[in-house]
């Protein structure tokens, strides 16, 4: 079993820190439940066959024996260093982490997913965590199933039977639609457990021996191989998960056989790296990164192997020093093992909500580095009146009031530069009395008749992009109160195909209506959308996209700026007005025949943001940006009254 364990740790492991040839190694997680299913499962069904019964008391004892004291080392040693390196915002996530991890709830809380300025998987210190929240909600719902069905055997066996069916089944249907939902969540990862228990409970319900035939062996090692080389992250758990979950099975299935398989998993040095596998585990998550996050990446392949052996020692030290010492202590009463887990618990929910009160403790930093940190953190409004009807008109489209309740009179339809301007639009609309409604999608541009092939997307949300647009074009008509649209978007992106500096990576095809290139087919775009619109709306109103930044965002700038990497006079904050220009140019020329004509109205944020020489996230004291394209609420408020005639509708 250790020999297993080795292969799974290792495919783990060497795949985070991108060792190549391992693009599906995160399956190795998968081979670890099976294996848990099987042991777990053993040790639950041999107790009702001996007593008829089931000990929680003790099978918890073990449980907290063998996985507690670990954890709550590791949790302990990256809230110190996080505490140390992490800059506010992310150290206030990491808050939310450790105390989702300590209430074995981490899955549910990475499974509600990351938003659109939330910190990204690269910094969430026990994003690992997730896994052993799966097994932990295992531990918890097995053994009260089994010992509810006690007495019904038969029952308890067909009950599981069907229970593994039903997961493996919602699974497969599921996992091409909702991805995140069947990665993360217990139930549809119950079947990798089950088949592991299954095996179990057949193996002792029959009395074999674990020795079948050598190929299943073989067949297995080749099955988890192949999970770990050719197993791809998309649409992943899915039909995929087969590979490593049937592989591990037949491996254990014939585990005791003689064959070469075996007995090389036997080995000395597997069975060590298995023995270590679980304080591997633990430690080489936050060992990434957190030294991933200090060092701003790693200067190449040599620099990222002397923190994966940084993580090996620390999993040798753990296993030696933590993890056995407190496996073989015997207390004479499980449930005093059980109430001494209060206080380590006690101690990291204390942290955690520390960090996540305390807004990650900004006090730590100078002010000058401060200063970027409250802009990376001045993005956030109130959306709770948001929601998404189920029926048309705006079918699974997220409408979201502002201002007063009343009919909306006021449209503003837009992607994520929205987003960015949520509090003054909203100001606005109650300054004037105006109910009115803000339609937005991240990275969707907000014209009728195209669809968008992204870098930054999933093929799922670039298809969501263009439904949503057709909901919204079907549904203009239900608008009869409104009599004003405003438009906000990221044109120079759209146009131009690409990103700016910073993100210049993340780019983006349009396609529909005719034309070779985005421009062409966002020109195509606009001459149908703007006298559609028009005709539904007779005061239409465009925003100027604020200019770009190339080289600016406020997270980066903090932490280089916390970690005397760049001095205050250094940070890249400006752009000369020229570039601005250039960059906005290719968009705005598209506009400039409908300003012309008087059928769209501007909104000019730039004065506002610009000098004649300069753009600047930088505004006195205050920075306006929270990256290179996105305003912050502060900037936003600065040109509320450029937004005020957009609500004027009474007048």
């Amino acid at each position: 079993m250790d020999g297993l364990r080795m292969i799974a740790v290792l495919g783990v492991v060497l795949y985070h820190f991108g060792v190549p040839g391992l693009p599906g190694g995160f399956t190795g997680v998968d081979v670890f439940f099976v294996i848990s299913g099987f042991l777990i499962g053993g040790i639950l069904w041999r107790n009702l066959e001996e007593t008829g019964s089931i000990s929680l008391a003790r099978f918890y004892t073990r449980r907290v024996k063998r996985l507690a004291p670990a954890f709550f080392a590791m949790a302990a040693a990256s809230a110190l260093v996080a505490w140390v390196v992490l800059l506010p915002f992310e150290f206030r996530e990491f808050g939310k982490e450790l105390i989702a991890a300590t209430t074995y709830l981490s899955n549910v809380l990475f499974w509600r997913g990351e938003g659109y300025f939330d910190i990204g998987a690269e910094n969430k210190v026990l994003l690992h965590t997730w896994s052993l929240a799966v097994e932990e909600q295992f531990y918890i719902v097995l053994p009260v199933l089994m010992l509810a069905l006690a007495r019904w055997r038969r029952l308890l066996v067909a009950l599981l039977v069907v229970l593994f069916v039903g997961s493996l089944t919602a699974n497969i249907a599921l996992s091409p639609t909702d991805q995140t939902t069947t990665f993360y969540l217990f139930p549809f990862r119950a079947w990798e457990l089950l088949a592991g228990v299954l095996l179990a409970v057949a193996g002792h319900s029959r009395g074999f021996s674990y020795v079948l035939r050598p190929g299943l062996s073989y067949a297995g090692l080749a099955l988890v191989l192949a999970g770990l080389t050719l197993v791809a992250p998309q649409g992943f758990p899915g039909w995929q998960a087969l590979f490593p979950v049937l592989g591990t099975t037949l491996l254990i299935a014939n585990g005791k056989d003689d064959n070469r398989v075996n007995r090389a998993l036997a080995a000395p040095l597997p069975v060590f790296i298995g023995k270590i596998s679980y304080s591997l585990y633990l430690w080489h998550w936050p060992v990434l990164v957190l030294s991933r996050y200090w060092r701003d990446g790693y200067a190449g392949p040599l620099e990222a192997a002397l923190w994966l052996a940084l993580a090996f020692a620390l999993a040798i030290l753990s296993w030696a020093l933590i993890e056995t010492p407190f496996r073989r202590t015997h207390p004479r009463s499980g449930w005093r093992v059980l109430a001494a887990l209060a206080a380590p618990s006690a101690a990291a929910l204390g942290i955690g909500a520390l960090a996540y009160v305390k807004d990650g403790l900004p006090a730590r930093f100078a002010p000058e580095t401060r200063a970027y940190i409250a802009a990376s953190a001045d993005f956030n409004q109130d959306w709770s009146r948001c929601h998404t009807p189920a029926q048309s008109p705006f079918k699974n489209v997220e409408l979201c009031p502002i201002g007063p309740e009343g009919l909306p009179e006021v449209i503003v339809w837009g992607d994520s530069h929205l987003r960015a301007i949520k509090e003054v639009l909203e100001q606005a609309a109650f300054d004037t009395d105006t109910p009115a409604l803000i339609i937005w999608h991240a990275g969707c541009p907000p014209v009728f008749g195209i669809s968008k092939q992204e870098s930054y997307a999933t093929p799922a949300e670039d298809a969501a992009c263009a439904a949503g647009t057709a909901e919204i074009r079907r549904s203009l008509a239900s608008l009869a109160q409104a009599r004003t649209l405003l438009l906000v978007a990221r044109w120079a992106y759209y146009a131009d195909g690409a990103g700016s500096g910073r993100d210049a990576h993340n780019t983006i095809r349009l396609a529909g209506l005719g034309g070779s290139t985005n421009r062409e087919v966002l020109s195509r775009a606009l001459a149908e959308t703007l006298p559609e619109l028009r005709r539904h709306f007779p005061r239409l109103f465009l925003l100027r996209q604020p200019p770009e930044i190339p080289d600016y965002d406020s997270r980066e700038t903090a932490r280089r700026l916390a970690y005397g990497r760049v001095l205050p006079t250094e940070t890249p904050t400006d752009v000369s007005r020229t570039v601005a220009e250039t960059r906005a140019a290719g968009a705005e020329a598209l506009f400039a025949p409908y300003l012309a004509e008087g059928s769209l109205r501007l909104i000019d944020p730039w004065p506002v943001l610009c000098t004649a020489e300069k753009c600047s996230a930088r505004h006195g004291d205050a920075i306006w940006y929270f990256d290179n394209n996105h305003l912050t609420n502060t900037a936003a408020r600065a040109f509320a009254g450029l937004i005020s005639p957009v609500f004027e509708v009474k007048n």
